[in-house]
């Protein structure tokens, strides 16, 4: 109760830090200002928006990357795409920091729906939470119902029947169909159209969820053209972001598609270990040999089991 009690108003204060100042487009939802923060780096979903950050790949050579000597550079981010991650750090950081008159000056932000999704479930557990504390739950579960609105209304593609990011500097949808799109299951009051379609969209060739699933779940479509089952988020599969659509899944009462992903999940780490990735194929382990976060997101499947 304690420990609750100091940490309810801090992350209180980080939800609104997120959905106030980082609302860079209007519209009710946070904009992020680097891949990073997105957990997804590499994704193609970032293709288009940081095609437009001004960046040399020379730039590199003041920089030794300690990741590559963890794994295959070929199944890493470019050094082009670590000179535009480099180009946001330096252009976020010569604004001190600062999120006002972000959209006049630093060259990417973007309404990611994983993001998003994630905020507005935390909005849940922060209702949760205040029930616990003696604090009002109403305002957080408002909260969480306006971002799911405000999610639907900005990053739902109908044609394409999935959710993709939002470039608020073009104010355009962007992206190819990556498992971005199908993490706002988490959200419990989805609406029921956007919930069958991405169901729809999960269980098609590009994804292959089933109750009884024959390859891993990938970040980034299999039937793609670029998709690239080696290179970090273009194709390979993670635990985190299989876990988020097993919780979504169960949340929406789908259990046998629930199941089989979590049966796929734990075949993974029963094969290969608790890699920190693996190829959405053949589920070789790639990346770290010892990843915390796969470990613990396995205790927690197996826990419900």
């Amino acid at each position: 109760m304690a420990a609750l009690r100091r940490l309810y108003p801090r992350l209180v204060a980080q939800q609104r830090y997120l959905t106030g100042r980082r609302d860079i487009g209007g519209g009710g939802l946070a904009a992020i200002v680097h891949p990073w923060e997105s957990g997804l780096d590499n994704s193609p979903a970032w293709d288009t928006p940081l095609a437009a950050v001004p960046a040399d790949e020379s730039v590199m050579r003041a920089y030794r990357r300690h990741d590559t000597a963890h794994a295959d550079a070929a199944h890493r981010p470019t050094d082009l795409d670590y000179a535009r991650y480099v180009a946001l750090v330096d252009s976020y950081r010569a604004g001190r920091y600062r999120d006002d008159g972000l959209l006049g000056r630093h060259p990417f932000l973007v309404e990611c729906p994983l993001v998003n999704a994630a905020l507005g479930v935390a909005e849940y557990a922060l209702a949760r939470i205040a029930t616990v504390v003696g604090a009002d739950p109403c305002p957080h579960r408002d909260r969480a119902a306006r971002i799911t609105e405000a999610l639907v209304t900005r990053l739902w593609d109908p044609v394409a029947g999935t959710f993709r990011p939002r470039d608020v500097r073009t104010d355009r949808l962007v992206g190819p169909r990556t498992v971005l799109g199908l993490l706002p299951l988490a959200l419990p009051d989805l609406p029921e159209p956007q919930v069958r379609a991405v169901l729809a969209e999960a269980c098609s060739p590009r994804f292959g969820l089933a109750a009884r699933m024959d390859r891993p779940l990938p970040t980034h479509d299999r039937t793609a053209p670029d998709f690239e089952p080696l290179r970090y988020w273009r194709g390979p599969s993670w635990v985190n972001t299989g876990w988020l659509l097993w919780q979504g899944l169960r949340t929406h009462r789908r259990v046998d598609l629930a199941a089989g992903l979590r049966e796929s999940l734990l075949d993974l780490v029963d094969g290969a270990g608790c890699h920190e990735y693996f190829h959405p194929d053949t589920g070789a382990g790639l990346g770290s040999p010892a990843f915390s976060w796969t470990a613990a997101l396995v205790l927690d499947a197996l826990a419900e089991g």
